[in-house]
């Protein structure tokens, strides 16, 4: 065991490679926070965090002025502690994303420098359930994409192996939705799977609508319909529909996981490592789901997810979105739409630091003394 003696914090502001809208926005950016943590013995951890375009300088406020600070002198394997420590040393803007989004930074660096230390890749030293995982693409199924090229995307997905595809819903009209939704289902047969995501832009009654407009096509699941903070609506929802309903990218804290549980509001839950504040608090939301016997679907950020549904028993699939590819060396190993996390030690990523030294925000580096 060893103290923590540096930490270095810098942030790269990443372009999609293709546009992404759904019905309420357009993914424009990707900002990247980026904690390096050094221990006594020189071992380095590296984490990170993102956003889909905002609020990246305020997260990489809160880690200069008010987390990183309280590191420095720290057990660096006493990483339940820490995260402890620093959520109750921002109590008062908890539970809320900037907080969480800060605390995941920190956090997956403690669990990279923990793997490396031990020489262990993280799916295994986290469990090891498995030792890969089919994917589904969310890439091809934007709203704006029109259905030719839905279905187009569709289907060389499924020649190259993914097991299914994600389509935005969300249009004026339930008739454009289903159309859409229709020609995918025709073009790709009945086996293979279509999930559909509305990022909570419906009311109730139109949810409603929806839901029961998509039995008809076997769907996976509809993934959040309404405002993620209505628990009780989602529950109502559920009871009213065959099709699974889908929620997690949009909470913050494992007590409103265990209201959605509890309530039978989520089919899937969609825990993301870095809106949940870093691997810590994932396991555990993880672990809890599976006591319900509900299985876990991860929103985003596929080149670490792939590690923590291999981690885990009730864990079916990984969303495929590429994020990383400009700042890594390597990509996230697929083969015949299935996932294989990395066998070194660490987190699975292989940064590219000149990338990352050229891509960065610079005004915003900073380091401990």
């Amino acid at each position: 065991m060893a103290i923590i003696e540096h930490v270095e914090i810098l942030m790269v502001d990443l372009k999609p490679k293709v546009r992404r809208t759904d019905a309420i926005q357009s993914f424009e950016s990707q900002e990247t926070p980026i904690v390096r943590i050094r221990d006594a013995d020189g071992a380095i951890g590296t984490g990170y965090s993102y956003t889909i375009g905002q609020g990246g300088p305020a997260i990489m406020s809160l880690l200069r002025q008010t987390l990183v600070p309280r590191l420095i002198g720290r057990e660096a394997e006493e990483i339940e502690g820490i995260w402890q420590s620093l959520l109750f040393a921002t109590h008062a803007t908890a539970v809320g994303a900037i907080t969480s989004l800060a605390l995941a930074a920190i956090d997956t660096a403690l669990w990279d420098l923990r793997c490396r230390k031990a020489g262990l890749p993280l799916f295994r030293l986290l469990g090891g359930a498995k030792n890969n995982v089919p994917c589904y693409t969310t890439e091809g199924g934007w709203l704006h994409i029109d259905t030719d090229l839905l279905v187009k995307d569709a289907l060389e997905a499924q020649a190259k192996g993914f097991a299914g595809s994600k389509i935005k819903i969300g249009k004026p009209h339930l008739s454009q939705d289903r159309e859409r939704i229709a020609a995918v289902r025709a073009a790709v047969g009945p086996s293979y799977e279509i999930m559909v995501d509305a990022n909570q832009s419906f009311s109730r009654a139109e949810a409603t609508r929806r839901a029961h407009m998509l039995e008809e096509f076997d769907i996976g699941w509809l993934e959040e319909p309404m405002p993620a903070d209505n628990v009780l609506e989602h529950a109502r929802l559920a009871a009213s529909t065959s099709v699974p309903i889908a929620v997690g990218e949009s909470m913050y804290s494992i007590s409103q996981f265990k209201d959605y549980l509890v309530s039978g509001g989520a089919s899937i839950v969609q825990v993301d490592v870095a809106r949940i504040g870093g691997i810590t608090p994932w396991m555990k939301v993880a672990h809890m789901a599976e006591a319900f016997n509900v299985p876990v679907c991860p929103h985003f950020l596929m080149e670490l997810h792939a590690s923590l549904v291999c981690a885990i028993p009730n864990a079916p699939w990984l969303e495929y979105i590429p994020q990383l590819d400009t700042i890594t060396t390597s990509g996230l190993r697929i083969e015949e739409g299935r996932a294989w996390p990395d066998e070194k030690p660490g987190l699975g990523i292989d940064w590219d630091w000149p990338a990352i030294k050229a891509a960065r925000v610079e005004a915003l580096d900073w380091a401990t003394g």
